[in-house]
């Protein structure tokens, strides 16, 4: 780009950027949907030390052994004191700790202490419990109902309170979802002393899955990994000359930071406040802004590695491992992201949008220093590829984290000295068990573990003890490099390392990770209650077998009210809620005895896909809204343009569903035997796989009205009927798609041309 060019168009700077403090109290409105409680003084440091208590407590339970239901049961617990804590009951509560809170977390710890301790005895009497016991269940039901109130609203507790009616007035329900009816005894004790209901799969997933990699998000956080992503987007496409290249580097970040940050919300604002100045300066409207970086934040939830907490319920509910569940995800991701980059590339061209100057390093010089940051993107899958399970996978990735933090001194999370000795101590440790991994070469994996483990909890407990030792005065001294970026220069982006030095960094990053776990836990606490009355009472069959009937038992009938049934589940429920209820409710549907044949892998994914929709769908559109408080645009207008951006991509899941080829973009092919396996047929995969990006590109065209130039009315609505020719995997479907394809370019360029002549030769440009 000449000098010439950069002079003509706008310029970004750091004055244009959105502050850390905006940008954080944008991402806790709207990714918990409440306020979150301002703590300050002695509550701060209790919140404080119980969110990273949580986090260590997650992570001791990957190195040892504990009795299932106790883990569950004390983590339960300390999510919800520290949801007390953190949500106030009412707005105004805000800014100071009510008595109210504190009763409630108090008898959260009586509630469930009291399972703790008793649940051996408990086991032999489910059915039947004890007043006592009944008291605390009937206590804890309610505990876990208000704090997913506080935490997601009013509209899941109340679903939940309606399953509960449901199952204890079973008779007086109408044909044909009457059934005999469950006493309070039954309802409190499956919920309360079984490791279904409350304490069931979803509930087990948030416990382990979620919150290790809440942990590992906090960790790439605070170590900057986040704002290399967006430093590197912008480096890498921000310098196009291009009117439509603001849009691509906003796609592009997207993709980037949310395969490390499993949230819509938070990628969205947290994109947002460096990409929407850069937007508003290319000439983007605030709506059109807003809905790009939502669009290209929810895609965070369908980004491997981490993608949404959903996808760890599907590896359970499937019984496969991790990895095959990102190996699911891997074409669908692209082919969302794809989706939104056609789309915004033809507004960006409808609407004539400017190129943006942005002052960053060259790409080369920020690959060099930080390059490191890109190996988020593939360690842990490397690590499940290795065979090892996913919380060692997981853990190790978060030592490598920690490690490569050290690699640049504005990144790492704690001071040297605090890492020589938790080094040091690792060292111990390993050569004590140096003669057992000699006599058992399979010990090393496990032993090199508990080592990393302890020497990270003690360089964070001598972490802890520095900052310590500074708050209380006896050693003042000044911020070590707080809130700088890459460039070394104030910035409100990801890594918000505003602390008071380099050694509390670990320390925050353990906090927020507890903390990130929070909602997710609430949420599928409250969703095992609607399982359990779900499985108890045999709803979901009955709703499958509805669904079917409805039909008439035709396949695109069945997947089109599955996928309605889902959005309008998406409305009212958070996305991993969404996908827990409709797990049991309508997946019967899809595949099983009573369903229509659609492979298990398949119906998980398409529902899956659908529950996502939820975070572009009115009233739940928390990434559209958030980008809306962050643009000032109106958020049912951005809803609608987020909505648009990624419409061609949420017609995908159907072609994986309506069709045994479809399942080639789940990378699952013919084994040979009749069944599907993990890229069992390459070539059929591979075809698959490439007319769903040419359908993706047809439905672009008759969404987006763009081709080479605007499309007129009969070329959209020819692309369309090209798209969804060819969403049917199928060899004489995907003929007639590319025929109407080819049909639609050459209409387009003959009146391209014919348009040209009309208007005569354009005279010579003397420049």
């Amino acid at each position: 780009m000449t000098q010439t060019d950069d002079a003509s168009q706008p310029r970004l700077t750091t004055e244009d950027l959105i502050s850390e403090e905006q940008r954080s109290q944008i991402i806790e409105e709207y990714e918990s949907e409440s306020q979150v409680r301002q703590l300050s003084g002695m509550w701060r440091t209790i919140a404080g030390v119980l969110a990273a208590g949580l986090a260590v407590y997650a992570l001791y339970g990957t190195q040892f052994s504990i009795t299932t239901q106790v883990y569950r049961a004390t983590f339960l617990m300390v999510v919800l004191v520290l949801t007390f804590l953190f949500y106030p009951l009412l707005k105004r509560d805000r800014q100071r700790m009510g008595v109210s809170d504190i009763v409630l977390g108090v008898l959260s710890v009586i509630s469930l202490g009291y399972l703790v301790q008793n649940y051996a005895a408990a086991l032999d009497r489910v059915i039947f419990p004890t007043p006592t016991e009944l008291a605390m269940g009937g206590l804890m039901i309610l505990l876990v109902l208000e704090a997913t109130r506080r935490t997601t609203g009013w509209v899941l507790p109340i679903t939940a309170g309606l399953f509960l009616i449901y199952a204890y007035f079973g008779p007086s329900m109408p044909r044909p979802f009457d059934h005999r009816g469950y006493s309070l005894q039954r309802i409190i004790g499956q919920n309360y002393l079984t490791l279904e209901g409350v304490f069931g799969v979803p509930l087990d997933v948030a416990a382990t899955f979620i919150i290790l990699f809440t942990i590992y998000g906090a960790v790439l956080e605070y170590s900057g990994a986040g704002k290399f992503f967006l430093d590197w987007s912008f480096a890498a496409l921000g310098r196009s000359r291009s009117g439509a290249g603001p849009g691509r580097t906003v796609t592009a970040a997207g993709f980037l930071l949310g395969t490390v940050s499993g949230s819509g919300v938070a990628t969205t604002v947290t994109l947002g406040s460096l990409a929407w100045p850069m937007l508003k300066k290319a000439g983007y409207d605030r709506n059109v802004a807003g809905g790009i970086l939502s669009a290209a934040g929810i895609g965070a939830l369908l980004s491997p590695p981490t993608l949404g907490a959903a996808a760890f319920l599907i590896a359970e509910y499937l019984d496969v491992s991790y990895l095959q569940v990102l190996i699911y995800a891997t074409v669908p991701t692209l082919l969302y992201y794809l989706s939104c980059l056609l789309m915004v590339e033809a507004d960006s061209r409808r609407m004539q949008t400017r190129a943006v100057v942005i002052d960053t390093l060259p790409l080369w010089q920020l690959t060099a220093r930080y390059g490191y940051h890109f190996s988020s993107l593939f360690v842990i899958v490397i690590l499940l590829a290795l065979g090892l399970t996913p919380f060692r996978a997981v853990f190790f990735a978060i030592v490598a984290a920690f490690a490569l933090s050290f690699l640049r001194p504005e990144t790492r999370l704690t001071s040297r000295r605090a890492l020589a000795v938790g080094a040091l101590v690792s060292v111990v440790l390993l050569a004590i068990a140096l003669p057992q991994i000699m006599r058992t070469p399979a010990q090393l994996q496990p032993q090199l573990s508990i080592a990393l483990f302890w020497g990270m909890m003690v360089t964070a407990a001598i972490a802890a003890g520095l900052v310590a030792y500074r708050r209380l005065g006896r050693a003042p001294r000044a911020a070590a490099g707080a809130g700088e970026n890459a460039q070394g220069v104030a910035s409100p982006g990801l890594t918000g390392q505003a602390s008071e030095d380099e050694d509390s960094r670990l320390l925050l990053a353990l906090e927020a990770g507890g903390k990130g776990a929070l909602s997710v836990a609430a949420t599928t606490a409250c969703a095992g209650i609607i399982v359990s009355i779900v499985t108890l009472t045999g709803l979901g069959l009955k709703i499958s077998g509805l669904i079917v009937q409805l039909s008439g038992g035709v396949p695109l009938l069945t997947v089109l009210f599955a996928a309605l049934a889902i959005w309008v589940l998406g409305l009212a429920v958070p996305v991993t809620a969404s996908y827990i209820i409709a797990a049991v409710m309508i997946i019967p549907a899809l595949s099983g005895p009573r369903g229509i044949g659609v492979p298990e892998v398949a119906a998980h994914m398409f529902v899956f896909y659908y529950a996502v929709l939820a975070d572009v769908s009115p009233p739940t559109a928390l990434a559209p809204f958030a980008a809306a408080a962050l643009t000032g645009g109106n958020p049912f207008k951005t809803t609608m343009f987020a909505w648009k951006y990624c419409l061609p991509a949420f017609l995908v899941p159907f072609m994986f569903t309506l069709s045994p080829q479809g399942a080639g973009l789940l990378l699952l092919g013919d084994n040979g035997s009749g069944g599907l396996s993990v890229l069992g047929d390459p070539l059929s995969i591979a075809w698959t796989c490439f007319t769903a990006c040419i359908a993706v590109g047809a439905l672009a065209i008759a969404f987006g009205g763009y081709l080479v130039k605007q499309a007129n009315a009969v070329e959209r609505v020819v692309a369309g009927l090209a798209g969804l020719a060819l969403l049917y995997a199928d060899p004489r479907s995907d003929a007639v798609g590319i025929v109407l394809l080819i049909v639609v370019a050459v209409m387009h360029l003959l009146r391209l041309r014919r348009a040209a002549t009309l208007s005569g030769p354009t005279p010579a440009n003397p420049g």
